[in-house]
């Protein structure tokens, strides 16, 4: 499917943690955004994974779960399926579809499936409506209109002990799953891993960090083409890498920023 003619401009970035830099650790998130043509018009595939810090090969598993989980959406629609039909059996399926990859894979390669064990965080939006779908920490917030207020879709999953979450090659992952779907025309969204939940999100209170996402935004509202600006994801990944943010989160870091052109 070609990008060309959608209304979304995008950018997207993933940056080291200095814990894993100092630690000798590879870099455990992935990140992807495309926008797609439909036959129901335009759609956005956000993901976002985080491998598990204590799996042997975590940045594996992430990146073959979000290419896995990207290309089952793309799949939904080239065969002739519709925002209306991403409902949460859907959501189920696709999870346990990206299970059964890692889970061969690791099969493949001799290894214990743990050993890919990673979060997943997706967002499939279209023209009328937009379908959410987590399995772990990080979040995914939206926003209906330039003036309005940003809002997450789900808290992120911590587990009652501290660092502890579901991850998408869990036995009960299908059951952890969370899913919404939005029937609205929704003009931005947002994905994150934990690495930066302090930063964006007030645990406390439970709400967003407004200001934040309207200047990290703005940047992305100015693009006048349509599609993924690289010069516009170099920043961003050079900003996640900075010690302004470094300071606050020493963890991996994975951000998608993307806003719906005006209509002509």
């Amino acid at each position: 499917m070609s990008d060309d003619g959608h209304p979304w401009r995008f950018a997207f970035a993933v940056s080291e943690g200095t814990s894993h830099a100092s630690s000798n650790t590879p870099c455990q998130d992935q990140a992807l955004c495309r926008a797609i043509n439909t036959a129901g018009g335009d759609v956005l595939i956000g993901v976002v994974c985080d491998g598990a810090g204590s799996a042997a090969h975590a940045e594996v598993g992430a990146w073959l779960a979000a290419q896995t989980m990207a290309e089952l959406v793309e799949l939904h629609f080239e065969e002739g399926g519709s925002m209306a039909d991403v409902d949460l059996a859907c959501g189920r399926a696709w999870v346990a579809r990206v299970a059964d990859t890692l889970t061969r894979h690791a099969a493949a390669e001799g290894r214990a499936v743990r050993d890919y064990a990673c979060t997943l965080l997706t967002a499939i939006v279209g023209t009328t409506g937009a379908a959410f779908i987590q399995v772990g920490d990080g979040a995914i917030v939206i926003s209906r209109g330039e003036e309005e207020d940003w809002s997450y879709v789900f808290w992120p999953q911590h587990g009652e002990f501290a660092n502890t979450t579901n991850f998408v090659i869990s036995h009960d992952a299908t059951d952890a799953l969370e899913f919404a779907y939005v029937p609205e025309r929704l003009q931005e969204v947002s994905l994150f891993s934990d690495g930066l939940e302090n930063l964006v999100l007030h645990h406390a209170t439970r709400t967003v960090f407004e200001p934040f996402f309207r200047r990290m935004v703005a940047p992305v509202r100015r693009l006048a083409a349509p599609g993924m600006d690289a010069g516009l994801s170099a920043t961003l990944a050079t900003y996640l890498a900075s010690p302004s943010v470094c300071e606050r989160t020493d963890d991996d870091k994975s951000l998608i920023l993307a806003s719906r052109l005006p209509a002509a």
